[in-house]
């Protein structure tokens, strides 16, 4: 456990710092390679300074010394390519550490969360709920059962009694004679008859209605 605890920040800080000694090494001989160009280049203008005084000694040694720095050059230069594969490699190997880290991690905190809910603690928790559940029915079912005098009341009865009331309510409909109002008598001067009543036409509605209560009435 502990070894679990200390060994990843002490691996990462050992990874941090070869990366660090790669980088001060790499600058280090990009350094020496601009020494080494400086120097090769100083050779090459005391070699023509050579030519011109017609010392053709002096000039060929000046040569030999600007490709022995070129040489050396290239060799800082294979260096450096060397420290740059080495850093590449470094750092994916960094980056794969750190992804097994995190997905690790994933795995390890789902498993706690399955062992924390397990089917068998769901399969309890839905029949705690559905037996909750229909005690609660129940209880609502009891309320609603009448209590004391209206328990004792027939349902048919009841219906009855009000199939009987509404019977009796359309009877009183259809007896009820069609009446209009009667006009108000108008007094008639002397010496004048009154004029008959212009009998007023009954509507289809009113005269089905009286040879209904003629039929009745028979």
């Amino acid at each position: 456990m502990m070894n679990r605890l200390f060994g990843k920040p002490k691996q990462e800080s050992n990874a941090l710092q070869t990366l660090d000694k790669l980088n001060e090494t790499l600058e280090m001989l990009e350094k020496k390679e601009k020494v080494l160009l400086k120097k090769a280049g100083q050779e090459v203008e005391k070699a023509k300074e050579y030519t011109r005084a017609k010392n053709k000694r002096a000039a060929i040694q000046c040569l030999k010394r600007k490709r022995l720095y070129e040489q050396q050059v290239e060799q800082l230069g294979n260096f450096q390519l060397r420290i740059h594969d080495q850093m590449i490699m470094l750092e994916g190997a960094k980056a794969t550490t750190e992804t097994v880290d995190a997905l690790r991690s994933g795995a390890s905190a789902m498993k706690a969360m399955q062992k924390a809910t397990n089917i068998d603690d769901v399969d309890k928790t839905m029949d705690e709920i559905n037996e909750q559940t229909e005690n609660m029915k129940q209880i609502q079912e009891a309320l609603a059962t009448p209590i004391g005098a209206a328990a004792d009341f027939d349902e048919d009865d009841l219906e009855r009694e009000l199939e009987d009331l509404e019977s009796e309510e359309l009877e009183n409909q259809l007896l009820q004679p069609a009446t209009t109002a009667p006009l108000p008598s108008i007094p008639v001067p002397a010496g004048r008859q009154p004029a008959r009543p212009v009998p007023q036409k009954r509507t289809a509605e009113e005269e089905e209605l009286a040879a209904l209560q003629a039929e009745m009435a028979l």
